[in-house]
């Protein structure tokens, strides 16, 4: 992807199953680096699972990021949707599963070329997966709320350089 001039406006989506744990996370951090870099991007989030429809973030992925200094609780589970191919110019899943449902609505390569997940960031071409805590406990959320720190912080460092030349 090229960008060029100094005002980037990067369009970001942050996607995983139902839209409540890990996703909103990724997105509540990618805001908070958009602010601390002063970045000229967007960011949101979706998912698959239409029974979290509308719903707010899991009370736990709110807490953990209440405790790190982040706010989630305007958030909203929406539904991945086919028009999110031109809207967004990078998306994100946290899974192979989420990856396979986005790639089933690609209506070809030039649409997934803008999909990857969100760990190769960090560890180019592993594919590595980020837990999904829905049925754990605090630790579950806290670690990924660690390893989306850790890749949204990569992303906006990404954007700041690209931003800078």
């Amino acid at each position: 992807m090229e960008l060029t001039n100094h005002s980037i406006s990067m369009k970001i989506l942050m996607v995983c199953l139902g839209n409540i744990c890990r996703s909103p996370m990724a997105e509540g951090l990618m805001q908070a680096k958009i602010k601390k870099y002063r970045l000229q991007a967007e960011v949101d989030s979706a998912g698959f699972e239409s029974f979290h429809t509308g719903d707010a973030p899991d009370y736990r992925a709110t807490q953990v990021m209440r405790q790190h200094g982040i706010d989630i609780t305007r958030q909203q589970s929406r539904l991945f949707r086919k028009s999110d191919f031109e809207t967004f110019d990078l998306i994100y899943v946290m899974d192979s599963g989420n990856y396979s449902d986005v790639r089933s609505m690609a209506s070809g390569n030039d649409q997934m070329k803008k999909v990857d997940f969100i760990l190769n960031v960090l560890h180019p071409g592993s594919n590595k997966a980020v837990p999904d805590p829905y049925y754990g406990g605090k630790e579950e959320f806290e670690t990924t709320y660690k390893l989306l720190d850790a890749a949204t912080e990569q992303i906006a460092l990404e954007l700041l350089n690209k931003k800078n030349k």
